[in-house]
């Protein structure tokens, strides 16, 4: 019930039901729109209101971290905390006349959906290995993490899983990459993929453009290699192609949404 008495509060359990509510919040002109949730809440909330809006400018956006994986929150360095306080404070500097404290973050739009990050190859296979681990956590990532590297010690069933290649031709307006077979591609336009991993160590030079990774090592070559992502250092150009573009188009045969 919180912000009801200020505002327009609204539960959409369905993808309709979200469009309703994006049409109903567009007719009011609200002004920001508060999203509780965590990262895949945000995407498809973003993405929903993007389709309503169109061309018209979508209202301020208050990430409230409530989901299980915050990553994009955590990277902007966003406030913590209950919902219900983060919620009070906002409210109360609406009342007093203050204005809220913003910093402008470029997205990624793929087939019409709205994105921060997106990545092919070991990014979902990490995914998905961390959702049949536990409860998603810090603490699930880490030791899905640690259980991908134990298995590449042992060359075990789970790094096969996770590390499935993705046979790609990459086109961006800074030219055309190699046709190969890789690792991963990811692009995103925060630096922060978890766990303080920072693959993406030139998202934020240019608000106009995307970071975009071609990864094309082995898992073992991409392992000897975590410690310069964690502290935001590119990979050798032998392991990884990469580029700060406006665009990309990705030809294969797998079909990339």
């Amino acid at each position: 019930d919180i912000g009801r008495e200020q505002g327009v509060v609204a539960a959409p359990r369905t993808l309709d039901e979200l469009r309703r509510t994006a049409e109903d919040f567009k007719r009011q002109k609200i002004d920001l729109l508060g999203i509780s949730g965590g990262d895949g809440t945000n995407y498809v909330t973003l993405t929903g209101f993007s389709e309503v809006y169109g061309a018209e400018p979508l209202p301020r956006v208050a990430f409230l971290p409530g989901g299980t994986m915050n990553t994009v929150a955590d990277s902007l360095a966003l406030p913590k905390g209950r919902l219900d306080s983060l919620v009070k404070a906002i409210l109360e500097r609406y009342s007093r006349g203050e204005g809220l404290p913003c910093l402008s973050q470029g997205t990624i739009e793929i087939d019409g959906k709205v994105a921060f990050i997106i990545g092919f190859g070991v990014i979902p296979g990490f995914l998905k290995e961390y959702y049949q681990t536990g409860a998603p956590s810090p603490w699930t990532a880490a030791k899905t993490l640690g259980k991908g590297l134990g298995s590449l010690l042992v060359r075990g069933p789970m790094i096969r899983r996770m590390t499935q290649t993705v046979e790609a031709e990459v086109e961006t307006e800074l030219g055309r990459w190699d046709s190969r077979a890789y690792f991963s591609i990811a692009a995103s336009t925060i630096q922060n993929i978890g766990l303080g991993f920072r693959p993406f160590h030139r998202a934020q030079e240019r608000s106009d453009a995307f970071h975009l990774l071609g990864i094309h090592t082995s898992p073992a070559g991409f392992a000897v290699e975590l410690p310069r992502i964690y502290r935001a250092k590119p990979m050798p150009p032998d392991k990884c192609t990469e580029a700060l573009v406006k665009r990309a188009v990705l030809r294969g045969r797998e079909r990339f949404v």
